[in-house]
């Protein structure tokens, strides 16, 4: 299981997008992205103490530009949800499969099927399908920057790449992940605005935020590190096969026709990247014996 991490991921990412809407109620968006941060840090610098692990070491600089992209990545997407709407939001959101495909060519010098590059644009064209996002006119400006936003999700998780590439944990990896993400998103709602109080009856939203954003980062990184990178990208767009399906689960959304094909061809650009890293690893197998 390695690549399929991110389907444990996606099902996490999805499930803490449930509470993100719930508390959406009672905080700003900036503020649910700062406890998710801040629930990861405290869960990881907690294992840091027990086990006096060592947290700085010579990949600092590789660290703090993963942090910073995943962090600025977060702010512009948010930036993104308050002035678009959701649906088309997510979508600019989720060009970053497309963009991570670019960069580990070019930076990392990886080199992938042509399968998988068609599995990565046909899980975008499913989101497309499923989202169905519309542009309105006078907002070409937050268009740009939830393109944007998928962008610098792409360098994140090239940083990540490049960090188990020099042999880095995923506990260090998200610790300084949950740092510079905590500092960001606390400076911006405080230059911004404010914080809201919380409360008994929001609590349990933040705690829950906290956790299951760990738990996907955790997976999501035991993704990039140990598996395919065109392959974790076509599957991280799970992440929307399952939100869709809770909100109507839980919602009682409705689906077009377009929306229930959309997560068809989702799930087949997933089949199909899953089923190119089972060929590329039995071929790997064979050479190597």
């Amino acid at each position: 299981m390695t690549s399929s991490w991110m389907l444990v991921a996606g099902f996490f990412f999805a499930a803490m997008a449930l509470l993100v809407k719930l508390g959406g109620a009672h905080f700003e968006a900036i503020e649910l992205g700062f406890y998710r941060s801040l629930g990861a840090f405290l869960f990881i610098a907690a294992f840091v103490a027990a086990k006096r692990e060592r947290v700085w070491n010579p990949h600092m600089g590789t660290h703090f530009f993963r942090s910073m992209a995943g962090t600025f990545g977060i702010i512009t997407y948010f930036y993104a949800i308050a002035n678009l709407p959701l649906a088309t939001a997510t979508t600019l959101n989720y060009t970053s499969p497309l963009f991570l495909a670019i960069g580990t060519t070019i930076v990392l010098g990886e080199k992938f099927s042509r399968w998988l590059l068609a599995a990565i644009v046909l899980g975008f064209a499913g989101v497309a399908m499923l989202l169905q996002p519309t542009f309105a006119a006078g907002k070409e400006g937050p268009a740009m920057v939830g393109l944007f936003s998928g962008l610098v999700a792409s360098w994140a998780y090239l940083g990540v790449r490049a960090l188990s590439r020099q042999g880095e944990p995923e506990w260090r990896i998200l610790f300084w992940f949950g740092f510079f993400g905590t500092v960001g998103c606390a400076a911006w709602q405080l230059a911004f605005s404010t914080f809201h109080p919380v409360s008994w009856d929001n609590v349990w939203i933040l705690v829950g935020i906290g956790v299951l954003g760990t738990l996907a980062q955790l997976a999501m990184t035991r993704a990039y590190r140990t598996g395919n990178t065109l392959v974790v990208g076509s599957l991280s767009y799970s992440t929307i096969v399952f939100s869709t399906l809770f909100m109507v689960t839980f919602w009682d959304d409705r689906l077009s026709w377009v929306g229930w094909a959309g997560i068809v061809v989702i799930v087949a650009s997933g089949l199909i990247a899953l089923r190119v890293e089972r060929k590329d690893q039995v071929e790997e197998a064979v050479f190597e014996s």
